[in-house]
């Protein structure tokens, strides 16, 4: 026997395919591992709604909150700020700022902007508005997303799910806590604001509506600890979590959690340009539209940071500080529809496919060497390098396997053995035209490599587009397709054809066909 590069590249890939797959195999506590999906281990299954409405609502008081910022930035006078669902409108003092405040509308994006007199009106357009809209969906799935990974979850699902749907996979929930928390986590809008109290009116606010507030364009908002203390602050906020780049937990002196939050350039300036001319008043930190502390200004705040207190536990602490990293949610969103998925279900499904793939494995090994006799052999090793290697790509890239991939996995093993159906064929064709063992091999491999990579190379590219479009488990399906079929190409092609001229001596020499070909006949 001669060793050559075919074979070492071959015992490398079967080294290779051991490795990685052997704490997926023996489910070791070290090393990376094939996670389970939802269909398999159990979990959870959620389609979102998302109130684009709200949105533009958000938008169009984010737009406010920046003209009330600019114009006393550049002390320019301005009054009667107020905005509705779709439009915003102010009176200007002084006609001289006419043309700096228009330059400045002017920038904004997607906007109108109407002058009547010192009356100036600004109106998103209809492109804005959609467009608006389209981009509260996107950034409310990336923001669960974002929110998932960080929760600890592996591979969630968070897919858009036809106009205003999000669907939402979560494998590996198994308890109601579990469930709960993660629901809380993907539903909550973790909006903070910074919002100044109407100190002039607050003594009034037990006595006073929603519509007497918004006479002075102010809201009323409940404390988070006890809802019947009520603030009066200035509905257009100080600042917003936009400028806000990171949050963690920490303790205040009493060792109780709270959250350290630090904001952008911009934010700081305007943060501490608010502090220093509100020295004596009260700043609300409101978070989802409830006030977590309204402490009193004592003097100007530089540096861009600030603390969040409540009344909650280190866990709920951790939930909210990845909330506000990840970003606040611009639309609320809704359940619309919830399936828990049991591990019960998930093990009978593994069962099942492990029936299918062992069952079938078997038949397929049985067949190979009752028709091919060694050569046969040689094609069932190429099959479980095969199947190592698929294993050990997954368990180093932490691919999820759910139950279409092992469905690929299977179609995978029928798609190897039919590479060395073909290559064993075109040998035997050549054997019984009477050429040396020699040229049969060769030319054998020769003429089976374009029926080979036809076929494999169509397969792949479908493969390569159900993955670009699939989602979910269609995507796992592809993954595991895609592998076996390069896995495939290696074993069956590269690897049989080193074994084969590694034992070429050893075949001529014995001149026994039947034994290594499964036909009759001597040379």
């Amino acid at each position: 026997m001669k060793l050559n590069y075919r074979i070492v590249i071959f015992a490398l890939a079967i080294v290779f395919g051991l490795f990685f797959s052997a704490p997926s195999l023996l489910q070791t506590q070290d090393g990376k591992k094939v996670t389970l999906g939802l269909d398999l281990q159990g979990g959870l299954h959620m389609l979102l709604g998302v109130k684009t409405e709200e949105a533009v609502k958000s938008r169009i008081k984010s737009i406010a909150a920046s003209i009330q910022h600019f114009s006393e930035r550049k002390d320019i006078l301005i009054d009667s700020l107020t905005f509705d669902d779709s439009s915003i409108s102010f009176t200007l003092l002084d006609s001289d700022d006419k043309t700096t405040i228009q330059e400045y509308l002017a920038e904004i994006e997607g906007s109108v902007v109407v002058v009547n007199a010192e009356n100036i009106s600004l109106t998103l357009t209809d492109e804005e508005i959609a467009r608006t809209k389209k981009q509260a969906i996107s950034q409310a799935i990336e923001t669960i997303r974002n929110r998932l990974d960080q929760f600890g979850l592996t591979e969630p699902v968070v897919a858009r799910q036809g106009e205003e749907k999000i669907l939402v996979q979560l494998a590996g929930i198994k308890t109601q806590e579990e469930e709960q928390r993660a629901r809380e986590l993907i539903s909550r809008a973790a909006k903070l604001e910074l919002m100044a109290v109407d100190e002039d009116r607050a003594a009034r606010v037990n006595t006073m509506t929603a519509m007497d507030a918004a006479e002075y364009g102010d809201v009323i908002l409940e404390d988070v600890k006890n809802p019947g203390i009520k603030y009066l602050v200035h509905e257009i906020p100080i600042l917003d979590g936009s400028m806000l780049t990171d949050a963690h937990v920490g303790f205040d002196q009493n060792n109780r959690p709270l959250i350290n939050f630090t904001l952008n350039a911009e934010g700081a300036e305007i943060f501490g340009d608010f502090t220093a001319k509100s020295v004596g008043k009260r700043l609300a930190v409101v978070l989802d539209s409830k006030v977590y502390s309204a402490p009193n200004i004592n003097e100007r705040i530089g540096g861009g940071s600030g603390q969040i207190s409540g009344d909650y536990t280190v866990m709920e602490a951790k939930d909210l500080s990845i909330a506000l990293r990840s970003g606040s949610i611009l639309a609320p969103i809704y359940l619309m529809e919830k399936r828990s998925v049991g591990p019960s279900l998930g093990a009978d499904s593994i069962k099942a496919s492990m029936i299918a793939l062992i069952g079938g494995f078997i038949l397929v090994i049985i067949f190979m060497v009752v028709y091919y006799r060694v050569a046969g052999i040689i094609a069932n090793i190429a099959l479980v390098a095969n199947l190592l290697i698929i294993l050990a790509v997954m368990s180093l890239f932490g691919a999820t396997l759910t139950l279409p991939g092992m469905a690929g996995i299977v179609l995978t093993v029928g798609m190897a053995v039919d590479a060395n159906v073909i290559i064993s064929e075109r040998i035997r064709e050549l054997i019984y035209q009477g050429v040396s063992i020699h040229k049969a091999i060769e030319d054998g491999y020769a003429n089976a490599m374009r029926a080979i990579l036809d076929a494999n190379i169509t397969t792949l590219i479908a493969a390569v587009v159900l993955y670009a479009y699939g989602t979910g488990a269609i995507k796992g399906f592809a993954i595991t397709i895609s592998i076996g079929i390069l896995a495939s190409m290696l074993t069956a092609i590269l690897g049989t054809h080193g074994i084969y001229q590694m034992l070429e001596k050893r075949i001529q020499k014995s001149k026994n066909n039947l034994l290594w070909f499964g036909i009759k006949g001597l040379v």
